[in-house]
């Protein structure tokens, strides 16, 4: 066994990326109490079973986490991290060490424990959700009337707004939470069945009583496992939350070119954009968000990996989910805080949005002047060919569209141009979007 710093650094997300809660419960003492926390719900399952004394329960139940050191020492001989760590809290024991682990195999233990960390750790990826999505919805209704040009292929389409924008964000957070807590409860099990899941040597009372003290519940069946499709839909899920920070991500680095400059993240005092250049403000944040959605999505492929194992089990998964599982929680948490950092200090320049919106000529009201123009009776193809003329010409010439289509005798003559170039147009319906979002905030999980 590594020493405990470079075991950490192998298997977790390094500590720059790390947030202290999450940390604490993948931490090798995090582990090691949690595992602790199911041998001693087990030990009090037997005993209220009649099967092991009383007083061996009770001191069983006050016994403590051994230490990373001394778990690690003796896993150097042994070459088993759970039965070094049995080593380790039976010493601790005297004559009733030997009630402790009793009829248990090593996943029963470890299994059941991971499904204990997984809750602790899903229970502040769900908050960090929550915060986000208050963020988001904050700002969104703060802008809910801002004009902003979108953009389709990153060419400008018509006008949309930023509030808009950052509604759509809010949905698919919800959407997102809604999946995690979905995978969160389905990896609410425990498992207490033995070598094979046969209860050979357990008891389903047992698994039963155990698991209630933990806040389980008994899988329906296991092997020596508990079958990995759980864990693929969880890290699946995380991997979803992740691949939408990185939409939203990608969205402000766009915005925020210099070229566009319509947001930019959060500068604080003494900060460096560039070691080199002093003019820098770049979006880092956003980036590094970006950058560590990958980390995410490339354990989610491992969890898929995992599901097909040999048999009752082998331990092909136990090594890659040592890496990924803490690897994921420690990411997405990470990520969850600073996009709701990013979001809360957006600068957001909404004259900016204005120029840009106006730099391509007004040629946003293409559509809006080929309704008009069907609804005078002109064939589509023939009203498309009119307007696209006069787009064509604006863009090429740098020419205002609107004084190219009131010029044209062809489009004047024939509607009401004064109503086809009305901004007010795009912003007719908002509030319906913002009238989704506020039932949506008003449903118990964003109460």
């Amino acid at each position: 066994m590594a020493p405990t710093g470079e075991r950490s650094r192998l298997e977790h997300v390094i500590a720059r990326y790390s947030r202290p809660a999450m940390a604490r419960i993948w931490s090798d003492e995090g582990k090691l109490a949690t595992w602790l926390e199911v041998e001693q719900a087990a030990t009090a399952a037997w005993a209220e079973l009649g099967v092991v004394p009383d007083e061996a329960a009770a001191s069983i139940a006050e016994a403590t986490p051994p230490s990373v050191a001394r778990v690690a020492e003796l896993e150097a001989t042994l070459h088993h991290d759970t039965a070094a760590f049995v080593d380790a809290v039976a010493e601790q024991l005297g004559e009733e060490g030997r009630w402790f682990h009793y009829g248990l195999t090593s996943s029963d233990v470890v299994d059941t424990a991971l499904s204990v960390q997984i809750r602790e750790a899903g229970a502040l990826i769900l908050a960090g959700l929550d915060r986000a999505f208050a963020v988001v919805t904050a700002r969104a209704e703060e802008h809910r009337e801002t004009l902003q040009i979108g953009r389709t292929h990153g060419v400008h389409a018509e006008p949309t707004t930023f509030g808009l924008k950052l509604a759509g964000w809010a949905f698919e957070l919800a959407r997102g939470r809604e999946r995690v807590a979905r995978a969160l409860e389905g990896m609410r099990v425990g498992k207490l069945s033995g070598a094979v899941g046969t209860y050979a040597a357990t008891d389903p009372e047992l698994e039963r009583l155990a698991c209630e003290r933990l806040g389980l519940e008994p899988a329906p069946s296991s092997t020596q496992i508990l079958q990995r499709d759980r864990h693929a839909e969880l890290l699946a899920a995380l991997a979803v939350v992740a691949s939408s920070l990185d939409a939203f991500a990608l969205e402000v680095r766009h915005l925020a070119r210099t070229e566009v400059g319509e947001v930019q993240e959060p500068f604080g005092r003494g900060q460096k954009g560039s070691s080199a250049m002093p003019h820098k403000r770049n979006p880092v944040v956003a980036e590094r968000i970006c950058g560590l959605s990958r980390v995410v999505r490339g354990c989610s492929l491992v969890g898929l990996e995992n599901v097909a194992l040999w048999h009752e089990r082998d331990i092909s998964h136990s090594s890659a989910e040592r890496v990924v599982i803490p690897d994921a929680f420690l990411a997405l948490d990470y990520m969850l805080e600073r996009f709701a950092w990013l979001v809360e200090g957006l600068v957001v320049r909404p004259e900016r949005m204005r120029r840009n919106l106006e730099a391509s000529h007004f040629l946003f009201f293409s559509q809006r002047v080929l309704n008009a123009l069907l609804e005078s009776g002109l064939a589509r193809d023939d009203a498309y060919r009119l307007v696209q003329r006069a787009a064509m010409r604006a863009w090429e010439e740098e020419l205002d569209f609107r004084e190219l289509c009131r010029s044209d005798d062809e489009i004047a003559s024939r509607v009401d141009l004064g109503s086809a170039f009305d901004l007010g147009a795009y912003t007719r319906h908002v509030d319906t979007v913002f009238a989704r979002l506020e039932a949506l905030k008003e449903e118990p999980l964003h109460a």
